[in-house]
């Protein structure tokens, strides 16, 4: 694994991120451009809230790959929150070398840290080296069935 620092994202970070999501997370671009100025308005936003948490990996001085750890209050199991991962993507120059599994493991620390009694997490990807990606990371593909329901933009 190279040089690799995990930490919250900052408000510089918003064009890296931009170049990290599209297209490495996702083929679908938004259809409007992006004003980067908002998109650091949201992440200097997230860092006055513990519980919602972007994450990037720094490899070598470049943010190589991110996820996003959300802590959510919960009424059942004992009034323990659960956490919501998504948005987990790695610049595809830096996959295989470990960088996401350490990032995973740095969210579910998170998770743990707030007292999370479970840590979840979807994926659109049908891709068998995805979906062991995350098996390999603990998560179990198999116990729940996952919906989402889209709306326009």
């Amino acid at each position: 694994m190279p040089n690799t620092v995990i930490r919250r994202a900052a408000p510089g970070d918003a064009e890296a991120l931009h170049a990290l999501y599209y297209p490495h997370l996702s083929n679908y671009p938004p259809k409007e451009p992006q004003d980067m100025a908002r998109w650091s308005e949201l992440i200097r936003k997230f860092e006055t809230d513990e519980r919602y948490n972007i994450l990037v990996a720094e490899a070598d001085g470049a943010v190589a790959a991110s996820v996003t750890v959300t802590i959510i209050e919960n009424l059942t199991h004992n009034m323990r929150p659960y956490a919501l991962i998504e948005n987990v993507v790695t610049h595809s120059d830096y996959r295989k070398r470990g960088i996401a599994t350490a990032l995973m493991n740095r969210a579910c620390e998170l998770a743990e840290s707030f007292g999370c009694y479970k840590v979840m997490l979807m994926t659109g990807s049908k891709l068998e080296s995805t979906l062991n990606f995350y098996r390999q990371c603990g998560f179990d593909g198999e116990e729940k069935t996952g919906f989402i329901k889209h709306f326009e933009e």
